[in-house]
């Protein structure tokens, strides 16, 4: 039997309103200076859990993707580990049925330039499908991958902190969509677990996902 407790608090409680201030330093644009790269961080994912990178070619025909184009960016699971492999295919590949082996998730992009600074912000609901697609996977990795999507679409506010509690040890964050204040009976929260994640964990798999979705995050 899970040992669960429950308290909700609002407004939030300090160490989940901390790690949101901190969280907002970490992605805004006025990142210090002194952080350190992804390459010189010691971190729990830095290395154990990354996700591989466009290579701005079809997964189907090796063909180039003309930057500016539209094509359809997937993530992959790879057998036996918990990151994910990018890949993208042009939109007639795609259209012909090409899929790639693993495929978790999908949504169309714009071919960035090579030499630009992530510009394009992600569409919500890509986050958020993301977000939802991991919620039944307990592992570690995944987990924090989940968190940080969770962080990222509070500070969106496409969800909002309406408490926590306590499941076997571990603090679980309930959080509610935006737009279903007022609906009766309240929908049932939204469950996130809290891995503990250090600011450069936070900042390790940040990095990650803005270079795999290439957008602003």
């Amino acid at each position: 039997m899970n040992d669960r407790s429950t308290a909700k608090y609002k407004p939030m409680p300090a160490p989940a309103r901390d790690i949101l201030l901190r969280f907002i330093g970490i992605a805004g644009v006025n990142l210090p200076s002194s952080s350190r790269t992804i390459g010189s961080q010691m971190t729990r994912f830095g290395t154990d859990y990354q996700i591989g990178r466009a290579t701005g070619r079809c997964a189907a025909t090796d063909l180039v993707l003309e930057p500016g184009s539209t094509c359809v960016a997937t993530l992959c699971e790879r057998p036996g580990e918990e990151g994910f492999e990018r890949r993208d295919f042009s939109l007639e590949a795609w259209d012909t049925g090409q899929r790639p082996e693993g495929l978790f998730s999908y949504w169309k992009t714009t071919v960035p330039h090579p030499d630009d600074k992530p510009r394009l912000v992600i569409d919500e609901a890509v986050l958020m499908e993301l977000f939802e697609r991991l919620a039944s996977d307990q592992r570690p990795q995944r987990l924090a991958f989940r968190f940080v999507l969770g962080l990222i679409l509070m500070r969106k506010k496409h969800l909002k902190f309406a408490g926590r509690e306590q499941v076997s040890g571990t603090e679980v964050w309930l959080l509610q969509p935006r737009g279903v204040a007022g609906i009766e009976p309240p929908p049932q929260p939204i469950r996130l677990a809290n891995p503990q994640l250090s600011d450069d964990d936070v900042r390790s798999l940040i990095d990650q996902l803005s270079e795999i979705l290439q957008s602003e995050l």
